[in-house]
Parts: C-alpha cells; sequence; structure tokens
C-alpha cells in the first residue's frame, strides 16, 4: 500500500497532477517533468536497480531517495484505532547514511542519465499492535499504519563521481586506509569500509597501495577530477523547507 509521504513527495516533484503515475513502456513512473522520469524510492536502491539500469540506456533519470533525520512515532492501539503514546524514535539519518544504499548501486552509479537526490525529511510513522505476526521482541511487534511527510530539511543531487564527496561532511589527507576515514568521520570501521568501497567503485578515490594489512586510499590527481572533465559540477544543499501536510500546496 502507497503510504502517504510517497504520495506527498510525488505531488512536490510533479509540476501537474497528469505528471503522476505515467505509463511509459513496460514500467509506470511515478514523475514525469520535461523528459526527466522521476523515480521516488523508499525502500532500498537495490530493487530498482533493474528498471534504472535498462531507463538510463535511452532517458534521462532522477531517483529520488528519502532519509529519515527525524521521526516520530505515534502508537495506536489498534488499526485506525486511538493514540495511545507518542514519542521521537533515537533513530536518524544523515547524508552519510546514502552510503548504505550506493553500495547496491555501484554498477549503475555514476551514469550521464542519472542523477540520484538524496531527501533529509522529518515525518511522523503511525504504528499499531501486530499481534505476534513478526518473530520479533514483543515491543517492536508493530505494523506501519502510515507515513506523512512533516519537513524537508535538505536535498542534495549527486550525478558525477565526484559529487560523492559532498556527502561527507570531512574527509581526511591522502594517503589514508579505513581507520583514518572512520576517525574522521565519528563512524565505526565498518561504515568507513562501506563508504571506501563505494567511493573506490565510483572512482572517486583510488587505491595505492598497503600499509600493514590496511589498503590505502588516495584521491585522483587532479587532471582526473570531474571539474576538470568539465561534467556538472554537485548542487549544494538546499535551506530548510517546512511543508503544509493538510492538503495546501507544496512549494520548494
Amino acid at each position: 500500500m502507497e503510504t502517504s509521504l510517497h504520495r506527498q513527495l510525488k505531488e512536490i516533484y510533479a509540476d501537474d497532477k497528469r505528471a503522476i503515475e505515467v505509463p511509459f513502456g513496460d514500467y509506470r513512473i511515478d514523475v514525469i517533468v520535461d523528459g526527466e522520469l522521476i523515480e521516488i524510492q523508499h525502500g532500498s536502491l537495490a530493487a530498482i536497480r533493474g528498471k534504472i539500469r535498462k531507463l538510463v540506456e535511452r532517458e534521462r533519470v532522477r531517483i529520488v531517495k528519502p532519509l529519515i533525520a527525524r521521526k516520530k512515532l505515534v502508537k495506536l492501539s489498534q488499526k485506525n484505532g486511538s493514540i495511545l503514546a507518542q514519542r521521537l524514535s533515537p533513530k536518524r539519518q544523515t547524508l552519510m547514511n546514502a552510503f548504505d544504499e550506493l553500495v547496491y548501486f555501484n554498477r549503475i552509479f555514476p551514469h550521464h542519465n542519472l542523477t540520484i537526490e538524496f531527501v533529509l525529511v522529518e515525518i511522523k510513522e503511525w504504528r499499531y499492535p501486530g499481534h505476534g505476526k513478526r518473530r520479533r521482541r514483543r515491543d517492536n511487534d508493530y505494523l506501519i499504519q502510515d507515513q506523512k511527510l512533516d519537513c524537508i530539511n535538505a536535498r542534495q543531487s549527486i550525478s558525477t563521481t565526484g559529487d560523492l564527496l559532498t556527502l561527507l561532511p570531512a574527509f581526511p589527507a591522502s594517503p589514508f586506509d579505513t581507520k583514518d576515514l572512520a576517525d574522521c568521520l565519528e563512524v565505526d570501521r565498518w561504515v568507513a569500509q562501506r563508504i571506501a568501497y563505494c567511493l573506490r567503485k565510483a572512482g572517486a578515490i583510488n587505491e595505492i597501495g598497503k600499509r600493514k594489512n590496511a589498503l590505502l586510499y588516495a584521491l585522483p590527481e587532479p587532471s582526473s577530477t570531474t571539474e576538470a572533465k568539465g561534467e556538472r559540477p554537485h548542487l549544494e544543499i538546499s535551506p530548510t523547507t517546512c511543508l503544509e501536510t493538510n492538503g495546501q500546496e507544496f512549494t520548494l
């Protein structure tokens, strides 16, 4: 079932209701604007790899991937029931979580016809008891009734190899290993390893040797950067934009 969040994002990116859910060959596209095919993907990017791989062969494609920067959980007594409690989820995503998705897209991105837009959003999520349908602790035995958009905090589009580095708040000096990267970003090393994998596969960093048992990486020489190739520079994060969710028109 489509969530309100998915529907709201389609309305934001469409300039006309007729541009929403458009049949296109063997597919149905969420939004088409000025010849660009826009897919809103709240789930894993892995689920649409095959579809996107075929579409970018001939068409310009934009994937809009929401990242949940803040979530208010609304606990219901039952489906469509009364509200029992509300609280903020301790889980918060940042632009660095983009690499959790890009690890599945290293054979598609970068591509001259593909743009991926990560959108930091604040949402409300309504949950109701699942009555033991999930093999988890009872505290987590809830089903999602709906998710609704409260606010868009920022947007960041990537379309080139160099754009990947804009998803990171800091970067270590070259040469570096994944421990250096983890220390610089203040994350676990396994997270830094995933980020380094995505960067290396896309050509944003080069493997240049070893330090003991650790692989060493460095940024490409300036002559091989995206700017030197004349590719489009990355888009800056947009200002915070709060959005009404009561049927009013959305504006970015």
